[in-house]
C-alpha cells in the first residue's frame, strides 16, 4: 500500500481536503468527503493527516490554490495521478484543455475526447473526478447554458465560474 499524506485548508468555497503520495496529488475535493466518489472516500481515510509544509507535493498545491484564488494563477503546474478507467482518464484529460475562464458544453466535451454520444458518460466521468478545481469539472455546463451537477455544489460552482470571470474581466 503507497503512503498517503493529506492536509485540509480553507478557502473560499469552503474547506477542500487534498492527498497526495509522495510523486504526486492524488485528490482535491470538498471537506466534506461523504459526497465524494467511493475511491476517493477510499483514499481520504488511507491517508495520514500532516501539515501541508511537511510535504512538497502538497505545499505546492496549497501555493497554487492560493495563487489561484487570488487571482494570480490561471493554470495549475502540479503532478497529478488520477485514478479511472480509459475513459474517465480522457474525459479529465478535456476538462485541463478548458481555458480559464470559459466554458464547454458535456456535449463539446464528449466528442472532444472521442466519444460524441457519450455525454452523459461523460456528466459521469466528471461526478468521479478526483482532483477538483486543478481538473476544473466547474467549467462544464449544460447544452442550454445552465449549471449542472458539481460535486461541490452549484452554489460553488457559480463562484468559480464567476470568480474566473471577475479576475479576466480586471485584467
Amino acid at each position: 500500500m503507497e503512503m498517503l499524506h493529506q492536509t485540509q485548508i480553507d478557502s473560499p468555497v469552503g474547506q477542500l481536503t487534498l492527498v497526495a503520495n509522495q510523486q504526486a496529488l492524488r485528490v482535491l475535493t470538498w471537506g466534506d468527503v461523504g459526497s465524494s466518489s467511493a475511491r476517493v472516500a477510499q483514499l481520504v481515510s488511507q491517508a495520514i493527516a500532516v501539515s501541508a509544509v511537511q510535504h512538497l507535493v502538497l505545499a505546492r498545491c496549497v501555493a497554487q490554490l492560493e495563487e489561484y484564488f487570488a487571482g494570480e494563477r490561471e493554470d495549475f503546474d502540479l503532478p497529478l495521478q488520477a485514478d479511472g478507467t480509459d475513459f474517465q482518464c480522457a474525459a479529465w484529460n478535456v476538462l485541463r484543455q478548458i481555458p480559464y475562464g470559459t466554458t464547454m458544453s458535456y456535449a463539446e466535451q464528449a466528442g472532444r475526447a472521442g466519444s460524441p454520444k457519450a455525454s452523459r458518460a461523460v456528466g459521469s466521468a466528471n461526478g468521479r473526478n478526483p482532483i477538483s478545481i486543478i481538473v476544473p469539472c466547474h467549467r462544464v455546463i449544460g447544452a442550454d447554458g445552465s449549471l449542472t451537477g458539481f460535486g461541490g455544489g452549484l452554489d460553488t460552482k457559480r463562484w468559480l465560474l464567476e470568480h474566473e470571470r471577475q479576475v479576466l474581466n480586471t485584467r
